[in-house]
């Protein structure tokens, strides 16, 4: 599907994700985390190589096959799924990157497998996440990801898988001869954009669409982030909001696949924060388990925005890294339910612990699940001086 030099081209815009992500420099001999699934076993060789020429040391893992989730999942005790091998914690405080790359052999095997039990075991391996999150704000960690195209995705989506490959193709810009100076470029432009919104004080957000009525309080000292490397292709522009500001329906046009299962047109209605009601065209009894994993799983956690001058991405791709960066027509809103982004604080980073986090309305949970609207829509910002401003319209950027 890609030739050897797209695969450098990937590998050589991943690197440059990885390093842009992560604040501080990296030192020779630092370990950085390849993790793939088998049919990304391509692009990790090219990866691992480019890798050991920079001077550091590529560890390769592999993830579990969809037998071996099933078996998990289905078969494990709770004992079973919820215990972390000794040393991980560990290997996690001494990693300085982290590159995953997305290949999915399927996408529903894990239909039948109670939610609960995926659930308990995101909830038992959190704290490894936020030991990669510590090091991160302090610059000694970065991460970044990318898809492989594979037939369950391609088949999800509608697409042949050549069709899939292309659309990859486009997002990434492995046409261009230099992807990665692409990249500095899109990501000089969103600097740009960033800028102009961290430049307003916004009381609130109202997103309106035919079916979403939303309103958003950004928060205390948030700041705006995007394109920062670590997801690639990323054209959003984000934050992550006081969730306690939340009010009004969203609604998800764009379909969503989870943990196996399939979702189409979830309508979530918030009040006081928090996910009072909620509905599904498709998937509805999963929408509320999964909304019921945690305390902080019912509450916002990211707002985000893209702009479709940004993004090439023009098809469903049943893939979050995709979708949520979807440009087409009207470019796209997304909300996720769950954890927010601890490096969208505006202060010293140092400084956000768990009290501050809860007392700036920073929302904890396991789950962090993207929901994408698409359609034709305003953002309409009201500032603290009463004044209101559009900010995006018809999908892009008022600036």
């Amino acid at each position: 599907m890609f030739t050897k030099l797209e695969l450098e081209k990937y590998a050589r815009t991943l690197w440059w994700g990885l390093s842009t992500a992560r604040t501080g420099q990296f030192k020779p001999g630092e370990f950085v985390l390849v993790r793939f699934d088998l049919d990304a076993l391509p692009l990790a060789e090219t990866l691992f190589d480019l890798i050991i020429e920079k001077g550091l040391v590529p560890v390769p893992r592999m993830n579990l096959s969809p037998n071996m989730e099933v078996s998990f999942y289905g078969k494990g005790s709770q004992e079973q799924i919820s215990a972390v091998p000794a040393g991980d914690a560990e290997f996690t405080g001494n990693l300085a990157g982290l590159i995953s790359l997305i290949a999915p052999a399927s996408l529903t095997h894990l239909k039948g497998v109670d939610p609960s039990k995926i659930g308990r075991a995101a909830v038992a391996r959190k704290f490894l996440r936020d030991i990669m999150e510590q090091r991160e704000i302090s610059g000694d960690f970065g991460w970044s990801l990318c898809a492989w195209p594979t037939k369950a995705m391609a088949d999800a989506s509608g697409l042949s898988l050549d069709e899939y490959a292309e659309q990859i193709r486009k997002a990434c810009f492995l046409a261009d001869d230099d992807p990665a100076a692409t990249w500095a470029r899109v990501f000089e432009d969103a600097q740009e954009v960033k800028a102009w919104l961290n430049g307003m004080e916004i009381k609130n957000l109202r997103i309106e669409s035919e079916h979403t009525d939303l309103i958003v309080d950004p928060g205390q000292d948030r700041r705006w982030l995007g394109v920062s490397g670590h997801n690639i292709p990323s054209f959003e522009i984000f934050l992550s909001p006081d969730w306690r500001g939340t009010e009004g329906v969203y609604f998800a046009d764009q379909p969503s696949f989870r943990s196996g299962n399939l979702v189409r047109g979830v309508r979530l209605e918030f009040k006081e924060g928090r996910v009072v009601r909620s509905e599904a065209e498709e998937g509805a009894d999963f929408v509320a388990k999964q909304l019921g994993m945690d305390e902080g799983a019912c509450r916002l956690g990211e707002f985000s925005l893209t702009d479709r001058r940004f993004s090439r991405i023009d098809a469903f791709m049943a893939n979050t890294l995709f979708d949520e960066n979807f440009g087409g027509e009207h470019g796209n809103c997304h909300v996720a339910v769950g954890a927010s982004y601890a490096d969208t604080y505006a202060g010293d980073q140092r400084e956000l612990d768990a009290a501050k986090k809860a007392e700036l309305g920073f929302n904890e949970s396991a789950l962090h699940w993207d929901l994408v609207n698409t359609e034709k829509k305003t953002v309409t910002a009201e500032l603290k001086n009463g004044k209101k401003v559009v900010i995006y319209d018809d999908g892009e950027f008022k600036y």
